[in-house]
């Protein structure tokens, strides 16, 4: 993911691409926690940049769970 997804590039996505966005995002996350606890993190912000991203797209699925937005296909 690059610097930060925007909430209107994620609703386009079907529920198989969120979930896809998802991995991707918690491994990039782990990737950053992992260099940051040896030392080797040079950007910070990147860390708080992912950690919005997956709430963001937590959200959008408990938006499409519930009902209150939905996938239009096109």
């Amino acid at each position: 993911m690059s610097a930060g997804t925007k909430a209107a590039e994620l609703r386009e996505l079907d529920n198989e691409g969120l979930v896809a966005k998802l991995r991707e995002a918690k491994e990039e996350l782990f990737n950053l926690r992992f260099q940051a606890a040896t030392g080797q993190l040079d950007n910070h912000g990147r860390l708080k940049l992912v950690r919005k991203d997956i709430a963001r797209i937590y959200t959008l699925m408990r938006e499409r769970e519930l009902g209150i937005e939905t996938v239009e296909n096109a």
